[in-house]
């Protein structure tokens, strides 16, 4: 299972949110857009699974974040069923910047039908 089928099994049913929104943004050179991976009401969500990849999701909430003036939070996915180095690294970077984070085990999601 990828990021993917986690933010559409989870936005939804965790956030009470939409999945993949697009927001534009303007820099001193020119335009651009970001993807959020799921946003509500309040807050902007970035999911990453437990892989060096997601290293990038503390800057990927906080930017969503001043773009749309919601709250960022990081939802980590579990994979493994330890707290490895990447969890570690993307944990303490939240706390340091104030961030909520939740790692929540992939074993809880078995298909997109969340709860069903």
């Amino acid at each position: 299972m990828n990021e993917a089928f986690f933010i559409t099994a989870l936005c939804g049913a965790l956030f009470g949110g939409e999945s993949e929104t697009v927001h534009d943004f303007t820099y001193p050179d020119g335009a651009a857009s970001i993807r959020i991976d799921c946003e509500n009401d309040n807050r902007v969500v970035e999911f990453g699974l437990d892989k060096r990849s997601s290293l990038d999701s503390i800057q990927q909430a906080l930017f969503a974040a001043e773009v749309t003036g919601k709250e960022a939070v990081v939802e980590l996915i579990d994979t493994d069923g330890r707290i490895g180095r990447f969890e570690w690294r993307i944990a303490r970077a939240a706390n340091i910047a104030g961030v909520p984070i939740r790692i929540l085990p992939a074993s809880l999601v078995d298909s997109p039908k969340v709860g069903g």
